[in-house]
């Protein structure tokens, strides 16, 4: 079919009311947890007819959706890409083009470190109609999990995402802004990379004391977190067999690890060393 015909395809479903006529859905699926998917996800989910999808979605996001409808698995890791970027763009592509709904299912939010919006720009140079669902990414989902605030009075007045991995191998990030200690970093994909990382920003001014933590797979039932310090954390791990990703939140709210919850969750409990004190005005 071609292009013409595949938007005639979505279009032509479009007729009835209050229905929009979009191909793709390049949809969120959170941290894990599938109590986290949005209403809206589910929906899309439950209507969908082919699905593409990545590495970190669970099975069970995956049972929302229909039996009959077709489930392409596209994931990738670290040095492991059976699909590459550009051919998935080009699937998708494909995928609209036989007038089906399509939905491209991402861990966490697909704009965050997703490489979603890649795929967005590549649908609008085709004249693609899509929309966006977002989703809970892992820094909210795992903070929440674990009780840290990513900001909190007197402690943290910003919160910064940074990549930790580079295309290239090289990780040239500005460490003299990123080492603020009034800034809560949240450091996505960087568990090779994190010697260099913890040297950087100490090198660039932020103390080996700042309280540090890793978590892998936060929010759900195999979640852990290895709490440390800045001048610690890379050692901690390497004595540690956290799958990846693994996700790692630098600054002083590390402190308050489970003191914004209820009742401290078991891998807090189970963790070997204790979260860092830090004294409260």
């Amino acid at each position: 079919m071609g292009l013409a015909g595949a938007h005639q395809g979505c279009a032509g479903r479009a007729g009835a009311k209050n229905v929009q006529p979009i191909c793709v859905h390049i949809v969120g699926a959170g941290p894990g947890d599938p109590e986290l998917l949005t209403v809206k996800a589910v929906r899309v989910l439950e209507q969908a007819e082919i699905v593409v999808y990545d590495r970190l979605v669970s099975p069970e996001i995956l049972d929302h959706v229909p039996a009959a409808a077709t489930r392409l698995y596209v994931g990738k890791m670290a040095g492991c890409h059976p699909m590459p970027q550009d051919q998935i763009n080009a699937l998708l592509v494909e995928l609209a083009q036989t007038g089906k709904r399509v939905v491209r299912l991402k861990g966490g939010d697909p704009l965050i470190f997703g490489r979603g919006s890649e795929e967005t720009l590549h649908l609008a140079r085709h004249g693609i109609p899509f929309d966006v669902v977002p989703g809970i990414t892992a820094a909210s989902g795992c903070a929440a999990a674990f009780g840290i605030p990513l900001t909190h009075r007197g402690l943290a007045t910003g919160v910064r995402y940074v990549t930790g991995h580079s295309r290239d191998g090289t990780l040239d990030l500005d460490w003299h802004s990123l080492a603020d200690p009034n800034t809560t970093l949240v450091v996505y994909m960087g568990l090779a990379n994190l010697p260099l990382i913890s040297a950087r920003l100490i090198g660039a001014g932020l103390s080996a004391d700042t309280p540090a933590a890793a978590v892998a797979e936060g929010t759900t039932p195999r979640q852990r977190i290895v709490p440390a310090t800045l001048g610690t954390i890379a050692q901690e791990l390497l004595e540690r067999d956290l799958p990846s990703p693994v996700l790692v939140f630098i600054g002083s709210v590390v402190a308050l690890i489970g003191a914004c919850m209820p009742a401290r969750p078991a891998a807090i409990r189970e963790a070997r060393h204790a979260p860092p004190k830090l004294a409260l005005v």
